[in-house]
C-alpha cells in the first residue's frame, strides 16, 4: 500500500478526529477509580462517543485478516497486558495500572491515542514504567521531521528504554492513519538511525511505544486479541497521532487534559 500524503482538508478533518479522540480520555479519566469495571468503562466511552461527539468508535467490530471482530469500542490494558485488552467483567482494583486506548471515526478520518492510569496509588516500580514509556514517546515524536527517518524515531525509544532497563516490544508498532485505520508505514519503536523511510511532510502516523519491566516477549490470550508479556510482568504503552510538518512534528491528539510533555520537550508542536 502506498503511503498517502495529507493535504490541507485531510489534516483539517484529522485535527478534529484526534482531538475528539483525546478528550473521551479526559472524559473517562474520574471514572477509573477502584471498583468499576473495564465493561462500564468502555460502555460509558462508547456511550460519549456515539452520543455526545456524533462520532464512531474504530474498534467496534473490526475485523482485520486472521482476527474476529473486536466486540468493545475501546481496549483497556491492565497491569501484564501489553494491548488490545478486552473490556470485560473484571474490576478494576488500587494498584493497577491501565492502558486505555481510543479511536474514533469523525466525517470518515480517524483519530487515535491512548494514555495510561493509576488505579488509586500505584508502585513506585509501576509509575517509573509509565512515566519512561511516557518519555520514550516524546523522544521518537521529537525526532519527527522531513528528511529524518523512521529509524531514528525506533532508536530514541530503543535506546531509552533500555538504558532505563526495560524492554521493547517488537510484534506491534505504530501505523499510518487517515481515512484508514491501519495503514503505511509501520512506525517500529526500535531500529537504527538513518535506517528506513525518509519522512515528509504531510505524512501522519501514530507513535505507540509498548515497553515492558521484564523481557520483551508476549503471548496472545485465548480471546485471540488480549496480548500479554510472556514473564507476567508490568507493560505500559502511550500513544499520539503526528503529522510531519514542514518544519518538524503536530501532535494531532491533544486536548485540554492532555498530560503536558515531558521538559526536556522545549517545542511540543510545530505547525
Amino acid at each position: 500500500m502506498a503511503i498517502s500524503i495529507k493535504n490541507q482538508h485531510d489534516i483539517e478533518k484529522m485535527r478534529i478526529a484526534g482531538r475528539l479522540a483525546s478528550e473521551v480520555l479526559d472524559f473517562i479519566t474520574p471514572y477509573v477509580v477502584h471498583g468499576v469495571t473495564t465493561e462500564a468503562l468502555d460502555k460509558l466511552c462508547h456511550d460519549y462517543i456515539v452520543d455526545v461527539q456524533k462520532a464512531i468508535p474504530a474498534p467496534l467490530n473490526y475485523a482485520p485478516d486472521g482476527h474476529k471482530p473486536y466486540p468493545k469500542s475501546i481496549c483497556t490494558s491492565i497491569n501484564q497486558q501489553i494491548c488490545h485488552g478486552v473490556p470485560s467483567d473484571k474490576v478494576l482494583k488500587n494498584g493497577d495500572i491501565v492502558n486505555i486506548d481510543i479511536t474514533v471515526i469523525k466525517d470518515g478520518y480517524h483519530g487515535d491515542t491512548s494514555r495510561m492510569f493509576y488505579v488509586g496509588e500505584a508502585s513506585i516500580q509501576a509509575k517509573r514504567l509509565c512515566e519512561i514509556t511516557y518519555q520514550a514517546m516524546w523522544l521518537g515524536i521529537n525526532k519527527v521531521k522531513p528528511g529524518a527517518t523512521l529509524g531514528d524515531i525506533g532508536y530514541a525509544i530503543q535506546t531509552f528504554a533500555e538504558k532505563s532497563g526495560y524492554s521493547v516490544v517488537r510484534e506491534f508498532c505504530g501505523h499510518g492513519i487517515g481515512t484508514v485505520f491501519h495503514e503505511e508505514p509501520q512506525v517500529l519503536h526500535y531500529g537504527r538511525p538513518g535506517a528506513g523511510l525518509k519522512l515528509q511532510a504531510g505524512m501522519m502516523f501514530t507513535i505507540e511505544p509498548m515497553i515492558n519491566a521484564g523481557k520483551r516477549d508476549i503471548k496472545q490470550m485465548p480471546d485471540g486479541w488480549t496480548i500479554v508479556t510472556k514473564d507476567r510482568s508490568l507493560s505500559a504503552q502511550w500513544e499520539h497521532t503526528i503529522l510531519v510538518t514542514d518544519t518538524g512534528y503536530e501532535v494531532m491528539t491533544l486536548s485540554a487534559g492532555s498530560p503536558p510533555p515531558p521538559a526536556f520537550i522545549t517545542n511540543p508542536s510545530s505547525t
